[in-house]
């Protein structure tokens, strides 16, 4: 039978940091990325601090994992990713996954809470709940690392500038209205409470992106955020004042 002379060609040396205490991640990745693209991966696991450092002054590099294939020196897991084209290498890393995700997450909840209360999955209340739940979704994220959130929100929020604490005020505020909305509590509360914020928001994102044209991250999923302030933002603002107005609409009438 003829030797698979491709399988054979395919291989790969992967130099990563496995001790005692710690197991780099990013090695773990490398190898299953090297296999899942059909490597065989000789794994070479650096087991002592003295074993990575002499390793890195060797080759002049100054993390691990280090791939090599062919001889060649690949790089660690970022540089993989970019050989095996899983990734760009111009990419400024900005991406709307987090927020897709989270209002993803919102949605599906909303339908499972509108299929509980009324035996069918889309209702006016599904609507409402989706805009509540991901006011409270996105409040958390804030809530996580406040201090990072209100700097990255300084950049652009008109009223954050002019006084500060109100970055620290801001996720409670949000959150809090999204909890009270969600069970159509205190409508008098926090219907004009979302309504404030999301002026605010919304005329603070149209100025800084349409107006400015600024370039910012967006600290809606908070202060670690990539995701590129825009359109999402400005919608996310407009959602709030819509839901506002319409829960005190309801209220007064």
């Amino acid at each position: 039978m003829p030797k698979d002379t491709t399988t054979a060609a395919k291989r790969a040396v992967l130099y990563r940091m496995m001790m005692p205490d710690h197991t780099c991640p990013y090695g773990l990745k490398s190898k299953d990325l090297l296999e899942r693209q059909g490597y065989t991966v000789e794994d070479r696991p650096l087991r002592t601090r003295e074993e990575v450092d002499a390793f890195k002054a060797e080759h002049g590099v100054k993390t691990t994992p280090q791939t090599f294939i062919d001889g060649e020196r690949v790089g660690g897991y970022s540089d993989l990713e970019v050989h095996f084209g899983k990734r760009d290498p111009d990419d400024d890393g900005l991406s709307y996954q987090p927020i897709i995700a989270l209002f993803s997450v919102a949605a599906l909840t909303a339908v499972a809470l509108t299929w509980y209360a009324f035996d069918t999955l889309l209702t006016w209340q599904t609507l409402g709940w989706f805009v509540s739940l991901s006011m409270i979704f996105l409040g958390l994220q804030k809530l996580k690392d406040i201090e990072s959130f209100s700097t990255m929100f300084l950049n652009y929020d008109l009223l954050a500038k002019r006084w500060v604490p109100y970055g620290y005020v801001y996720p409670f505020v949000e959150t809090g209205a999204g909890i009270l909305m969600t069970g159509m509590m205190l409508t008098w509360l926090s219907a004009p409470a979302a309504l404030f914020i999301g002026i605010v928001g919304a005329v603070s994102v149209y100025k800084a992106v349409y107006v400015d044209k600024r370039e910012l991250k967006c600290a809606c999923v908070g202060g670690d955020s990539k995701v590129p302030l825009g359109f999402v933002s400005l919608t996310e603002n407009l959602g709030m004042i819509a839901m506002s107005v319409i829960m005190l609409v309801l209220l007064f009438t």
